[in-house]
This record gives structure tokens, C-alpha cells and sequence, in this order.
């Protein structure tokens, strides 16, 4: 991020933020039956499924900045 006055620039932030919601969006635009079922299959699933694929996600993310950022 780059430093403007002594403050962090939060403009990746926030086009991070702007890219999850515009993706989740199309999902539902297009594919909502899909999206009603994957909500279903979440609410069923145990909370350890749903924590292990969490930390993978976030680990995946992660990952995935640290290639593209350096």
C-alpha cells in the first residue's frame, strides 16, 4: 500500500472489498439456483467442514497476494 501523509492508502482495501461483492453478485445474477443450494448445502454442513474450508480459503488468499504482491 502506499503512504500518503503518514496514512496508509486504504484504495486496495477497498477495491478488494468492491471485487468480493461485485463477484458474489454475478453468482447470484446468474446462477441463483445455484447459490440457493450451495446456502442449503452450507447450513447442513458441520462447523468443522465449514471452518477447515474457511482457513484453506483464507491461506489460498493469501497466498495468492503474496504471488502478485511480492
Amino acid at each position: 500500500m502506499q503512504r500518503r501523509n503518514g496514512a496508509v492508502d486504504m484504495s486496495d482495501f477497498l477495491v478488494a472489498i468492491g471485487l468480493v461483492l461485485a463477484i458474489e453478485g454475478l453468482i447470484f445474477a446468474a446462477f441463483p439456483g445455484a447459490a440457493k443450494r450451495l446456502a442449503a448445502n452450507a447450513l447442513e454442513s458441520p462447523e468443522s467442514s465449514l471452518r477447515i474450508a474457511g482457513v484453506v480459503s483464507a491461506v489460498l488468499g493469501i497466498i495468492v497476494i503474496w504471488l502478485v504482491r511480492g
